[in-house]
This record gives C-alpha cells, structure tokens and sequence, in this order.
C-alpha cells in the first residue's frame, strides 16, 4: 500500500478522518509539544515574525506556532482540503492564523515573503522533498529561519522481545503511513543542498508506556492494514488490538519512535 498521506487527496473519508484523529492525538501529547517546543526554541524568532508551515493537516502545529513568542502571523498550507477544514473549524478563534490550499511542492506565494518556514512531519511522506524545501526557501526572506521535523520512522518499535506479534502491526504501518522512514537521516544534507546554512540537528526520543494514545494507533492501523492487503483476517486484527490494550493494563506496553530537527538560516 502506498503511504496515505502523499496521496491525502486521493483517499476515502474514512481514512482521512482517520488520519485527522491521529494528528489531534499525536499533536496533544504533552512529549509531542515538548519536541515542538525544543525546536522552536532554535529559531529564536523576532518580534514581528511571519510563518509559514507546509503540510499543516489539522493545523495541530500551526496553532501551537500563533501562540510563540514573536510570532505575528502564520500561514498553514495542506494539499487536502477536508483536513483544512478541520484546520480552520480547530482554529477559528485565532485571527493571526490562516490556512490556504496548496501542495508543498508548488507554493502560490511570491519570493520572500515569510520570515519563517516549518516542516513538521512531511518529509518523510513527500516522495520528492527536495522540492519541498526548495519552495520554503524561495518564499523565505533573506536571514529567514527554518525548521524542519519528522521522525526515524525506521526505529519505530512496539516489541518487547523477538517475535512480538505487534511488531507485525509496525511491519505492515510503516509502508501504508510513511512514504520514506529513513528521510531523517539525509536531513542534513537535503537543507544544505537547499541553500541553508548554520544547521543545528537534534535529537529527540518519544517513548510511551502508559495511557499510549498515539502509539496505540500505529498498532490499530497497521493492523486495519493486515486486513486490507489480505494478510490476516478480522479475527486476528482484533487480537492484536486487544493484546495491544492488554499490556496497557498490565503495565507491560512499550512503544518508541527516534524523532530529529533542523534548524537552520537563510543567506542574508
């Protein structure tokens, strides 16, 4: 199956509402704004900021962002327009924040036009993102500030031993929800050759053992995904839901993702 997100626009309802509640769990965690935070920390904005983040989904971030310290204004953008509905209905009551359509590849803003641009998990489902840095570039102002985040989805874990049954849940999400899980790892590179410069790469480890809201979704889809490409029946599904939600009760759930940042600078 192909990742679901570098085909947003293509998919059923379903999944993308699927896909929203996901964003909202994930976005919620107090880990998640903790990483965003230690990011943001980077950039050390000025007062007076405009920013720019390209795959906003549900707008999760960009809201996070309208509260920063020196930021004015912010643009969230997403190819998807069900998912920027939810967006705008999310962040209605904030009036420095604006959603428009567009895919990150081929922006409609004009040369320099943001003093930032954030990238929070998207390149790894974009099978081009060298051109979606690029863009951020060409719309960013002379000395703008970018930061770029997404996770190692190679590292993604839910076993706890050899042949832990839901580690096939990990198996069959990683493909259907992660266009490339090893994008991470040529970050440095990929906003170097885009144009930046003063890079600062962190990183950051995300861990859940109890109340695994978002952890326990990546075992519920990869399991819907066993079913979908026909690899295991209902019956079984169900059983790696219940053995996921049994270890919550137990005490003996595990599920981890290596996430990284970048930081970096526009030439002046």
């Amino acid at each position: 199956m192909p990742d679901v997100y570098s085909i947003i626009t293509e998919v059923d309802q379903a999944t993308v509402a699927q896909v929203a509640t996901a964003m909202e769990i994930s976005a919620a965690d107090e880990q998640h704004r903790e990483m965003v935070a230690a990011y943001m920390s980077d950039l050390d904005l000025p007062d007076g900021t405009t920013v720019l983040e390209i795959g906003c989904g549900t707008g999760a971030i960009a809201r996070m962002l309208a509260g920063w310290a020196g930021v004015s204004r912010v643009v969230g953008t997403d190819p998807s327009p069900v998912l920027l509905a939810e967006a705008r209905r999310l962040g209605a009551q904030i009036p420095t924040l604006s959603f428009e359509e567009a895919d990150g590849r081929d922006l409609r803003f004009t040369d320099a036009s943001f003093d930032a641009v954030v990238v929070h998990r998207v390149l790894s489902h974009v099978p081009t993102p060298e051109r979606v840095l690029a863009e951020a570039r060409r719309v960013m102002r002379p000395g703008g500030r970018l930061a770029v985040f997404d996770g190692d989805y190679a590292t993604i874990t839910l076993a706890t031993g050899e042949f832990d049954p839901l580690q096939t849940c990990v198996s069959a999400f990683a493909p259907a929800f992660v266009h490339d899980p090893w994008v991470v790892r040529r970050l440095s590179t990929l906003v170097h050759d885009a144009g930046f410069a003063q890079a600062q790469f962190r990183s950051h480890g995300y861990v859940q053992v109890a109340a695994p809201d978002y952890m326990l979704s990546i075992a519920d889809r990869g399991a819907d995904t066993l079913v979908a490409t026909g690899r295991i029946g209902e019956a079984l599904a169900a059983a790696l839901k219940e053995e996921a939600r049994r270890r919550v009760q137990t005490r003996s759930f595990f599920g981890h993702i290596a996430y990284a940042s970048v930081t970096a600078r526009a030439p002046t």
